[in-house]
């Protein structure tokens, strides 16, 4: 079964910055679609970013939008999340999730890989 991992989760205070990465060791993330999603327990997962294939076109959530920046280096097979100015409702346990079956992040709504998750703590 294939499956990312995430990691760079911490806790740390509002206004600092965290970047979370996303790998893969056993396929190229090279033809998938890479977004990142949060929860919170009780809550709906929500989808924070997404980049294409290409690494050219991203999506964030309004909640992130300006704060967050998703990147990809396919010759590195990973993909990271900077997350600037954080806040105590970025508070969540982050996953990384992949797709082969579009090129771009839109209509996508079914990713076929999935990480273990990795927390991230916001709080002064």
């Amino acid at each position: 079964q294939l499956q990312v991992v995430e990691s760079g989760g911490a806790s740390v205070q509002p206004g600092e910055s965290l970047k979370l990465s996303c790998a893969a060791s056993r396929f190229t993330l090279d033809y998938y679609v890479i977004a990142w999603f949060r929860q919170v327990p009780g809550k709906e997962r929500e989808e924070v970013s997404c980049v294409s294939v290409s690494g050219d076109s991203t999506t964030y959530a309004d909640s992130v939008k300006g704060r967050f920046t998703i990147s990809r280096d396919n010759s590195k097979n990973a993909v990271w999340l900077q997350m600037d100015n954080l806040k105590a409702e970025d508070t969540a346990v982050y996953y990384c999730a992949a797709t082969a079956l579009s090129e771009t992040c839109v209509s996508v709504n079914y990713f076929e890989v999935w990480g273990q998750g990795t927390l991230v703590t916001v709080s002064s």
